[in-house]
This record gives structure tokens, sequence and C-alpha cells, in this order.
């Protein structure tokens, strides 16, 4: 593999108007961990950290331009999937990547962070079997791991089932994040990896904050920052989950907006730009 001194990164996202998720945080991610991040933008929102008040999809047709303008001119190292939303542009993804040789770290937008479930039944399945077997990491949260498996996961044992089931199944590793899991004392997340019953905890302490808008975006970007770097999956989420869980801790004090805002993404910048 070429290495570069900041290897280029496509997020392949939606737009958060208050910058603390989607193609946002992403691009804020990468620029922190040294890559040279790249969108392909396929939703707009207008929101702010007290919700959403709107969201507008971008066409396949106008997401398929921006992908074909950014892979003949710098083809990406690695490429993050956050928000799809409809089947139409699922399918259109999977023939545009389905012979390219770049890893993809999908992060499945399917449940809100209140339990609403964001993707439709025919384009979740398209999700799953179109998409999940060509990436090189899926990323499920809590929420999102009980839709895929089809159970509830209550605790670290059942989500380690899941992860293995899930890996076994779809022939991807998995990476179930923990953070929502209720009754854990820690933040807790599993690697599983298909064709071995190896399951690879990384815990973090749970850092007391409202600031948490973002988490899922920034650590998915994250691993595809870090296997862009050249680091192996074990340590590239390894690297990851410390990257999150200090932007969790320097963002605790923060006060960007009214309602539950963002983690600090600049949290390890050595210098600032001063007047």
């Amino acid at each position: 593999m070429t290495h570069f001194l900041h290897p280029a990164v496509l997020t392949i996202a939606g737009s958060d108007s208050s910058g603390g998720a989607g193609v946002q945080a992403d691009l804020k991610t990468m620029t922190s961990l040294g890559c040279y991040g790249m969108t392909v933008i396929t939703a707009l929102t207008a929101q702010n950290t007290q919700g959403v008040q709107g969201v507008y999809p971008v066409s396949t047709e106008v997401v398929l331009a921006q992908l074909n303008a950014v892979f003949e001119d710098i083809p990406p190292v690695t490429v993050k999937i956050g928000m799809l939303h409809d089947q139409a542009l699922i399918e259109g993804l999977y023939h545009f990547l389905k012979d390219r040789n770049v890893r993809i770290v999908l992060d499945p937008v399917m449940v809100a962070t209140s339990g609403d479930v964001l993707l439709e039944p025919d384009s979740l399945q398209s999700l799953q079997t179109l998409l999940f077997p060509l990436a090189s990491l899926i990323t499920p949260n809590i929420h999102e791991i009980d839709l895929i498996s089809g159970k509830k996961n209550s605790s670290k044992e059942t989500m380690g089932e899941s992860a293995l089931a899930m890996a076994h199944k779809w022939g991807s590793p998995f990476l179930v994040k923990g953070g929502d899991l209720q009754g854990c004392g820690t933040s807790s997340d599993v690697l599983a990896v298909p064709g071995s019953d190896r399951l690879l905890w990384f815990e973090s302490e749970r850092v007391e904050t409202r600031n948490t808008h973002g988490t899922g975006c920034t650590l998915s970007s994250a691993v595809a920052s870090h296997l862009a770097l050249g680091y192996s999956l074990d340590e590239a989420v390894s690297l990851s989950k410390k990257y999150i869980s200090a932007a969790l801790e320097h963002g605790k004090n923060q006060s960007w907006g009214q309602g539950r805002g963002p983690v600090n993404h600049m949290w390890n910048l050595k210098k600032s730009i001063r007047r």
C-alpha cells in the first residue's frame, strides 16, 4: 500500500449545519488525526444542538457525480459511510464501490439516539445485503445492533454474542458500541472478526457530560483515518476509542449551543491560531 504523509480519506454522509456530527464532525476528526478529508454529501440538514428542524436528501444522481469527481482525481485510501436515506442511494453506492480497491468503515445510521428507526425496512435490508459484505468494519450502536441482530442486547454478554453472530453472518468485522448500554459502569465497545470466536473489548471510563453529539460519526471517521495511516484494525479501533474518549473529556465543560453539544474534536491540536 502506498503511504502518504496525509492520506486521503472520504466521508459519504449527511451535513450537520451545527457542525457537531455528519461530514463536519468527520472532517474535523480526519484533520485532527493528520489525514486529508474529502466529502460526498448525501443529505442536508437544518439542525442545532437542540434538535433537527429539517432533512433534505440529495439525489442519487448528485451523490454519484460527487463520487466520480473525487475518485477520478484523488482516490481515497479509506471511505467512511454514514447517513444514507433510501434504497436507491444504497444500490447506487454498492454498484460504484463493489469493485473499488478501498477499505470501507460503515456506520449504519439506522436508529436515532431516541431509539426512533431512521430507515424503512426495504432500505435496511438493502443496507445489510449490499453494503455490509463490502465493509472492512461495521460500527453499530446498541440500538442498531438490536435491529440488525433481531434481539434485545441488554448486557455486555449479549453484545458480544450479537457482534460475533453478525460478523460471521455478513463476513465483515463488527464493532458494537456500548456507550448507551444501561447499568454499565464503563463505556464498553466490542470487536468481532469473521472466522474467529475472539472478542476484543475496548473499555473506558464514562465521561459525565451532556456534550455527546456526533460521537458515532467521530469514532467511525477516526477508525477510517487510522486505517488510512497504516494501522491494523485492532490498533485503529484502540486508538480511535482513546481519541473519542479524550474528545468527550475535553468537551465536557464547553458550551457550544444550548442543548446537547458536540464533543471537542480539536483536543489534540498542539497549537491554536491567535491574532
